[in-house]
């Protein structure tokens, strides 16, 4: 379902990472591990189609995603350290606008925010949630408006014990539907089976 062959990545004309290969099937999970610079955001990047790798291939069930830029945008979420809220509106707002604009109904949106405990703040400005809160409002995102690829970067950072759980909860059943989460982590999530690929010590990317 998702493959990728002999990934490099170089930056500023240091190598990074070489010769990245896996292939994963729907219902797996990858964990990326290692420290900080070691490229673990730049490989979501690459399986997201943001970046260029500087050698080797992702595909997509056999095809190169680079062959189908727009499709490959639209059927995955990338979670990343911003979190592309939009703090003037209110909570509830804020996913259904997503959801609009990603051609998906409304009738997730109420699901998606009791599934990360923030229905009672439905109706306040995002400018007024904690960075936890804000945490949380940005994942509800992959409830709202389904994907099949899930690519999460340290995902459980800023999240209570509690709220991790859910988040782990949610990953759960989104394998058990049949999709795929690739998941950047220094611990703060907890994944069933998962493939783990260690990415050494090099430069940022």
């Amino acid at each position: 379902m998702l493959e990728a062959e002999g990934l490099a990545c170089r930056r500023g004309g240091r190598l990074v990472f070489e010769a990245v290969s896996f292939a994963l099937e729907p219902g797996d999970a990858l964990l990326l591990l290692g420290p900080n610079g070691s490229g673990k955001t730049s490989l979501l990047r690459l399986l997201a189609g943001l970046a260029r790798p500087a050698a080797g291939i992702v595909r997509w069930q056999g095809r190169d995603i680079r062959a189908e830029r727009a499709e490959h945008a639209l059927r995955l979420h990338l979670v990343g350290f911003a979190d592309g809220l939009k703090s003037l509106l209110a909570v509830v707002e804020n996913l259904a606008l997503q959801a609009a604009l990603l051609g998906e109904p409304e009738a997730r949106v109420e699901a998606a925010l009791e599934a990360f405990d923030l229905a009672d703040r439905a109706g306040d400005p995002v400018r007024a949630l904690s960075s936890g809160q804000r945490r949380r409002l940005a994942l509800a995102r992959l409830l709202a408006v389904p994907r099949p690829l899930w690519l999460l970067d340290e995902p459980g950072v800023a999240l209570d014990r509690a709220n991790r759980i859910r988040l782990e909860a949610a990953i759960e059943r989104h394998r058990a539907a049949g999709g795929l989460a690739v998941v950047a982590s220094h611990g703060d999530v907890a994944l069933r089976d998962p493939f783990v690929l260690e990415l050494g010590e090099r430069a940022p990317c």
